[in-house]
């Protein structure tokens, strides 16, 4: 089996210029066959274009085109597309990912169900400067999406996960956990009492693989109830996540974010307090939602996700577009 997706590494730091990735969208395009095409280019309204999951690909059906499928060019071609759309750090992610589930394929005895191979892109529409498209890479702990309109951008609903999330060699999504323990230890006792909102862990993210999510209650504690240095600590860790986006699109969803009273955001906890323990949090503000839980397999089976209330598959962006083209 061929695993060089994994290991091509490109070696330049990519700045987003919507130009250029759109070029680097039509160069992954046009590698592809006519028959490879048709099973990866799909129209912008495809209903599959908001259903996604986390699960393996043997357990839930994605539309579009697999790895195995590509040839080694093609792949190198995919991995200027993702590196493209996503920061340096979003990159390595990505990668540090598929290695987690090669992990996995080996544990398992090779099993089907967790092959590193199975990783799926699929376009809605075809790239272009005037109109809106999208563009989505998901497997096993992982679902990126992407969705274009002129010069802007979405990249939510942003997953991902890792199983095993620790091993001797590496510990994944390490950020993620380190820096909401250094948020909670900072805690006093009385903000400790209204952070964590339950003893027992969460066995999952709460919204699941949901296409649309709502606001939840808030959970936990406001951050207008943190010090100044909590805060810092709280805006630190939100920015973990906000990172994987390139620079530009981080830059201006962090403006956004800190534009939103902090009496809107909360940071909760469920769980053990202890490092290696099964524990979940969640950071939800007026216009996003954040998750993590590790409790399966003994705390070592991770996932995160990023989600937008109006943003999630770009509805705000089109939603933008459809009432400008009625105005014209």
């Amino acid at each position: 089996m061929n695993y060089c997706f994994t290991f091509i590494i490109l070696c330049f730091s990519v700045v987003f210029s919507y130009s250029q990735s759109t070029a680097i969208a039509d160069q992954f395009i046009n590698s592809l066959t006519s028959s490879q095409k048709k099973k990866a280019v799909l129209e912008l309204d495809d209903d599959n274009r908001t259903r996604w999951h986390y699960f393996p690909s043997t357990f839930y059906k994605r539309e579009g085109i697999t790895l195995k499928e590509l040839s080694a060019y093609q792949k190198k071609k995919l991995h200027a597309l993702l590196n493209s759309y996503l920061s340096n750090k979003g990159y390595q992610k990505t990668l540090d990912v598929i290695e987690a589930e090669k992990i996995l394929y080996r544990l398992s005895n090779n099993s089907n169900s967790r092959n590193p191979e199975l990783y799926s892109v699929a376009f809605y529409g075809l790239p272009s400067k005037n109109t809106p498209w999208g563009w989505s890479f998901e497997g096993h702990h992982i679902s990126l999406n992407f969705t274009m309109n002129g010069d802007e951008m979405t990249h939510v609903p942003r997953f991902y996960g890792a199983n095993p999330a620790k091993t001797s060699k590496k510990i994944f999504l390490k950020n993620e956990e380190a820096m909401a323990y250094k948020l909670l230890n900072s805690l006093s006792k009385e903000q400790l009492v209204k952070a964590i909102f339950s003893k027992r862990a969460l066995p999952d993210i709460i919204t699941r693989n949901n296409s649309k999510i709502d606001p939840m209650k808030p959970k936990g504690i406001a951050a207008s109830e943190l010090t100044e240095q909590q805060q810092l600590l709280l805006f630190e860790l939100i920015n973990e996540y906000i990172s994987s986006a390139p620079e530009k699109f981080a830059k201006l969803r962090m403006q956004k974010l800190k534009s939103e009273h902090l009496n809107t955001l909360y940071f909760g906890w469920a769980g053990s307090t202890t490092v290696n323990k099964p524990h979940y949090y969640c950071i939800q503000g007026s216009s996003f939602l954040i998750e993590l839980d590790n409790t399966q397999n003994n705390a070592n089976h991770i996932h995160s996700v990023w989600r937008d209330f109006d943003g999630d598959f770009g509805r705000n962006l089109l939603k933008e577009h459809y009432e400008q083209a009625h105005k014209h």
